[in-house]
């Protein structure tokens, strides 16, 4: 029942969102002096109300375009690979010299590929980007089947097959195990498609380092309990009617609940902004939002296996972590070189859970291994923002460059 009352809620707020919009576009900025200082307050006030909404579909990335050198070259959005749970998208650019092929592996963790915007910006000067674009599991019928941890690392196999020998992969936060795993399965196995260089960035590498909230929180309940209590069934109106999942809103509530007064302070400011007529101050934190408001559902198996196997056992850290029944041994990798970021005052993915990985990849000789500690950003600010753009991209950069 889970799901259908928070659909129930939806529905019944439905009607106010929608007159909202509706006053603010038939009105008009003359309609009660809405367009005049004193009447700002009501048409933010509206606005307000209409934004009183969590998404469920993918919003556009905007990247219609990118500087390289002294000009703008146009970007366009194309399916590489079309998988149930995922799709592989390029940024194709039109240019003369190649460019550095890189996979961003986007976290499944009810949030669209598109939270990584920012990410994928910065890296298009000068790479040839791709990205993973997880599926909302509530649109995926039930007939395509499961999608657990392992099917992830497969999807991520099969995602470098397609991009072909060469590459180098970018994993943002929690999908660093499975792209681990899967580096270290395509080592064993001497892929030809095997990436040059892997950057794992604030990623629950070994959950056992520096236990945050979220940590704690995942390993003292039992599987049990979040079966019970966070699993919901998809209502028959979508594709994936019947399937099990987790749905995104509830982890939307969970980020939002770590920092609920900051989330209150910045609507607080949305307003203030709108009720100024300060367009360009509330656009930022619109767009914000629209992101963050935009949410997946998990299937019902990836969300537990990654509470079980990432956070209760540590399964890749203790050598437990298997694939297809194979043992998974990131000490075979030789020949990616690896690079583990992580951020000084990251609340969600603490200091040492990444930089884990290095004792886990023992046979990397040293000039292979780099660690890079951006003491003065959170979660969000190791993949977005003027420090990655200005501090972080560049380390990620120039190891990219020295392995190509």
């Amino acid at each position: 029942m889970l799901y259908q009352t928070y659909q129930l809620q939806d529905d019944l707020f439905a009607p106010l969102r929608e007159l909202a919009r509706t006053v603010r576009s038939f009105a008009g900025a003359d309609f009660w002096g809405m367009g005049t200082p004193a009447g700002r307050p009501l048409a933010a006030a509206l606005e307000m109300i209409s934004r009183f909404e969590i998404t469920h579909v993918r919003p556009d990335f905007n990247i219609r375009a990118v500087r390289i050198g002294n000009r703008d070259v146009p970007v366009t959005v194309e399916t590489a690979l079309d998988l149930p749970f995922g799709q592989l998208l390029h940024f194709a650019k039109d240019i003369d010299a190649p460019q550095p092929r890189i996979l961003v592996v986007a976290p499944l963790s009810g949030h669209f590929s598109t939270l990584l915007r920012g990410t994928v910006e910065t890296l298009l000067r000068d790479h040839d980007v791709y990205i993973t674009d997880w599926a909302n599991a509530r649109d995926v019928p039930v007939a395509a089947g499961r999608f657990g941890v392992e099917d992830y690392v497969d999807y991520l196999i099969r995602f470098f097959e397609r991009i072909g020998p060469g590459s180098h992969v970018l994993a943002v936060c929690q999908p660093c195990v499975q792209t681990l795993a899967a580096v270290a399965v395509m080592s064993e196995d001497r892929h030809p498609a095997t990436p040059r260089t892997m950057t794992l960035m604030a990623g629950p590498i070994d959950t056992r380092e520096s236990p945050t909230e979220v940590n704690e929180f995942a390993v003292k309940k039992s599987l049990a309990w979040f079966e019970k209590s966070v699993i919901a069934q998809v209502p028959a109106r979508y594709a994936g009617g019947g399937r099990r999942v987790y749905p995104g809103f509830l982890q939307l509530v969970a980020f939002m609940a770590m920092n609920m007064d900051r989330h209150r302070s910045a609507h607080r400011k949305l307003y203030d902004h709108l009720a100024r007529g300060e367009a360009k101050e509330a656009e930022k934190i619109k767009t914000f939002y629209d992101e963050y408001f935009a949410v997946l559902d998990m299937t019902e198996e990836f969300y537990i296996e990654t509470i079980d196997r990432i956070f209760q056992k540590a399964e890749l850290a203790t050598g437990a972590f298997t694939y297809k029944g194979r043992k998974v041994d990131p000490g075979l990798i030789r020949n990616t070189a690896l690079l583990t970021v992580e951020g000084g005052r990251d609340d969600i993915c603490s200091l040492g859970q990444t930089s884990a990985a290095h004792d886990l990849c023992r046979s990397l000789r040293p000039h292979l291994k780099r660690h890079h500690l951006q003491a003065n950003v959170g979660h969000y600010g190791v993949f977005n923002g003027k420090r990655w753009e200005r501090e972080i991209y560049p380390v990620v950069r120039n190891m990219i460059l020295a392995m190509e």
